[in-house]
């Protein structure tokens, strides 16, 4: 079947619209405020990493001599220019928000955000003091000489643009000058109030108030905030450096002086100024972000922080340790007797933790061999692989340290536990390791036995909390196998060994993954039973999609839950007119991706780390694992899947023109998935509470008898 250039979604734009969704969640007055608060920050989060990358490359490719059309056969200039007018609506959406939804309902709660001259006698005088005791003694003024290179205006970082006027032999000139708001200080700051109230002064407006004691002698005629974003893309030679720990952390250093892609500022600056500014940053007025709002309003997050108001924010939940763990402290004896599927956040992530400190601790364990991406700023995982090398075990990590702005954890992680005898690689040169594994090797009375921990997210115990993930925890003979050949391959200078069970990319996770759709193709057109339903961030990758076309073509039901971005036109008459396409934006980032194949009636289920993208395929190492257990795969099959597939709250489906629809339950009982999981997580653990409490009872009334 041929394929027309408008049967795409841009990739860009999709991203775009799936920050949307987050703004969604933002302005949706049914979420908690402080909830809301938490998905604005997100989406201005998102939009910012957006141009340090991916507007970056844009401008990259268009400054090259290389001339490529994207999936929909735009340029890169026609990507960006659409992109840009994409970008301008939503900042305008994101500071309507702020001004008239978020702001108005956080001040009814008692949330307030003051101008100085709105303020008391009293409160003036307070901040005042805080500036001259807390503020200004660093501050640093930068004068613009004419005669000099402009100020150097680190990525993200907010100043203020002062012009002033001053007298010199009896004549007046203009001059400008560049004070950065220090990050050293809370951006926002508290004013001075009883327990329970929340009112705040922005810290970049008490600057401003106060710019003209910076300037003694001088008259200051305005002050405007500002912010650059830079290109912060990591350029690494792999191949070149000879130590490549130390080449990120040069490059890391550079990423905040990266050529600037946008200019933010206050939508009352001058046009004059403004000009000026985007001829210093070499940037053009579509670069340029006019803001009515407080520029970089992502501090706004702090008022998250703390215990303070839980009837502005989403119910609590602690995630308690799966099921097959409850009461058995000994890991291995659980995994030898049955496969362990960790559903993340409902079931707990400390099992995986307590696994590694087992281990660690265990006098059997010959070797702890894992691999980390985003490692975070947690302490536990890192240490448990410390105290086992301290214990003498043969500790091996695969540390990578191009997992995009978590390098600098990564590599701190990598020098500690180094330092304390871990052997740390990283990787191969020209992938990424995005693969989730863990292997522990453990001498037993019958011989070495491989307990494993496949997972779809990151060893990562604060990010367990917020994203929905699975992990496999399982000594299947077949499985370690693979991982310890896998982890070989990683570390040494073997060559890549054929897999049983595993499906590793780039050696054939597309093959394998582009098999199973035709399969599915097959099937449908000889009468077989036939579908497809996946799980994953994002679908971009060509082929992929053409193979599902060809298969709601030959009449296979394909439902998709893809979250991010998706370049696939579903139900388009004639092309994919059986394809389904939902994205669910909800409490908890949607991260764990599932595979599921009908396979003519013997069904096949994967989990894995990798979603359907060019660079998954050809560019990381990735590994989707079989779901073999019966139990396990029924829950996938019968309880996730169909949930999210069910979900008519949160899940918004995408239409053939590439824009989202928020379902709504139409007289249907309202199905939101993530709070299903929640729901059944507190019935499972309240039942199994009640189950002990009877059990202790039982037993102290035994013991009495007795």
């Amino acid at each position: 079947m041929s394929k027309k250039r408008s049967h795409y979604i841009n990739r860009e734009l999709s991203w775009l619209e799936f920050n949307q969704r987050v703004l969604a969640e933002a302005l949706d007055a049914s979420n908690p405020l402080l909830e809301r608060v938490k998905f604005f920050c997100i989406a201005n989060s998102n939009l910012d990493e957006f141009f340090e990358v991916r507007i970056a490359g844009l401008k990259q490719q268009i400054e090259s001599k290389v001339v490529e059309r994207s999936l929909d056969g735009r340029t890169a200039t026609e990507v960006f220019q659409a992109a840009g007018k994409r970008i301008h609506r939503m900042v305008g959406d994101l500071f309507q928000c702020w001004r008239e939804d978020l702001r108005p309902a956080l001040a009814r709660e008692g949330f307030r955000f003051h101008a100085i001259d709105d303020l008391g006698p009293d409160d003036r005088e307070w901040v005042e003091t805080y500036y001259r005791k807390s503020v200004r003694p660093v501050l640093t003024p930068l004068a613009v000489d004419p005669l000099k290179t402009f100020p150097l205006i680190l990525n993200k970082s907010l100043n203020l643009i002062v012009r002033a006027e001053i007298t010199r032999a009896g004549g007046t000139e203009q001059r400008l000058c560049i004070v950065q708001v220090p990050r050293v200080i809370p951006r926002l700051v508290a004013l001075p109030r009883p327990s329970g109230t929340h009112e705040h002064v922005f810290l970049a407006d008490i600057i401003s108030y106060f710019i003209d004691d910076l300037f003694p002698g001088t008259k200051v005629l305005g002050n405007w905030c500002f912010r650059v974003t830079r290109n912060s893309e990591l350029y690494v030679e792999e191949e070149d450096a000879e130590n490549l720990l130390q080449a990120v952390e040069n490059e890391l250093r550079n990423r905040r002086r990266g050529d600037a892609v946008r200019l933010e500022i206050d939508h009352t600056c001058p046009d004059d100024l403004v000009q000026e500014l985007l001829e210093v940053f070499n940037l053009d007025s579509p670069d340029l972000y006019r803001i009515d709002g407080p520029v970089n309003p992502i501090h706004v997050n702090i008022l998250l922080e703390g215990d303070h108001s839980p009837e502005l924010r989403d119910p609590p939940f602690i995630a308690p340790i799966a099921a097959a763990f409850h009461r058995r402290k000994d890991i291995f004896g659980v995994l030898r007797r049955q496969d362990v599927l960790l559903h993340s956040p409902y079931d707990s992530f400390d099992s995986v933790v307590d696994l590694l400190e087992q281990a660690a601790e265990d006098p059997k364990v010959l070797a702890i061999k894992q691999t980390l991406y985003r490692a975070g700023s947690n302490r536990r995982i890192a240490g448990a692989l410390i105290r086992a090398a301290h214990n003498g075990k043969q500790v091996a990590v695969v540390v990578e340290l191009k997992a995009r702005f978590d390098e600098a954890h990564n590599i701190r992680w990598a020098r500690e536990m180094e330092e304390a005898g871990v052997h740390v690689s990283y990787g191969l040169v020209g992938y990424k390791v995005h693969a989730k594994l863990c292997l522990i090797v453990r001498q037993e009375d019958d011989g070495l036995r491989h307990y494993l921990h496949l997972g779809t997210g990151n060893y990562n115990p604060n990010t367990a909390k917020l994203y929905t993930d699975l992990g496999l925890m399982t000594c299947r003979k077949e499985y370690g196998e693979d991982v310890a050949a896998l982890f070989n391959f990683l570390t040494g200078f073997c060559e890549f060994q054929e897999t049983g069970k595993l499906i590793v990319a780039p050696h054939d996770f597309h093959k394998k993954m582009l098999g199973f759709i035709e399969r599915e193709t097959v099937n449908a057109a000889s009468g077989k039973p036939a579908r497809i339903i996946t799980k994953m961030n994002s679908l971009v990758d060509k082929p992929v999609i053409e193979a599902l076309y060809e298969a709601s073509a030959a009449g296979v039901e394909i439902d998709l839950i893809v979250r991010g971005i998706c370049c696939l036109r579903p139900g388009v008459p004639g092309l994919s007119e059986n394809i389904r396409v939902i994205s669910i934006i909800d409490r908890f980032l949607e991260h764990s991706r599932i595979y599921y194949f009908e396979n003519g009636g013997d069904t096949q289920v994967y989990a894995g780390s990798g979603d359907w993208m060019p660079r998954n395929f050809q560019k990381r190492i990735e590994v989707a694992f079989p779901i073999e257990d019966a139990k396990i795969k029924k829950f996938l099959v019968k309880k996730i899947l169909p949930s999210h597939l069910k979900d008519n709250v949160k899940a918004r489906e995408l239409q053939p023109d590439g824009t989202y629809i928020l379902r709504t339950p139409k007289g249907k009982k309202p199905r939101r998935s993530q709070m299903e999981f929640i729901r059944k997580t507190k019935s499972v653990e309240k039942e199994s509470k009640r189950e002990t409490k009877f059990k202790m009872g039982r037993t102290t009334e035994t013991t009495r008898l007795s």
